[in-house]
């Protein structure tokens, strides 16, 4: 049987398509989504919970607004992002810890918090 598939073309398709999947957009993003909530979860980086109440986080605080239909409320990605990076731009009287302007975070931390709390 020339064209039988064994064990071995099976396992060589699983990994030429897990190779594809692992470049896809879509797995990518769901990382960088993943990772975000790791930090914004994490009590030593982001600590959103701190203030806001999250879909999935114990003990949310209630000094800021709950963190929920941020595609509605902020259509535009870059707005979240600069919100996080320092809302004191926006609103000078503010009590949001300016994540970017004191590089409480990096860069790469806030666009993935960014990407995480823009998919709530």
């Amino acid at each position: 049987m020339p064209n039988a598939v064994t064990p071995q073309k099976n396992r060589f398709i699983l990994s030429l398509v897990g190779g594809f999947m692992l470049f896809s957009g879509a797995v990518v993003a769901k990382t960088d989504i993943e990772e975000g909530k790791d930090l914004a979860f994490n009590r030593k980086k982001g600590n959103c919970l701190a203030c806001h109440a999250i879909a999935g986080g114990a003990l949310p605080g209630d000094i800021g607004p709950s963190l929920e239909n941020m595609k509605a409320r902020y259509p535009d990605k870059s707005h979240l992002r600069a919100q996080i990076w320092d809302a004191s731009k926006i609103n000078p009287n503010t009590v949001m810890i300016p994540f970017g302007k004191h590089r409480v975070l990096s860069e790469k931390e806030i666009d993935k918090i960014t990407t995480f709390i823009h998919s709530l």
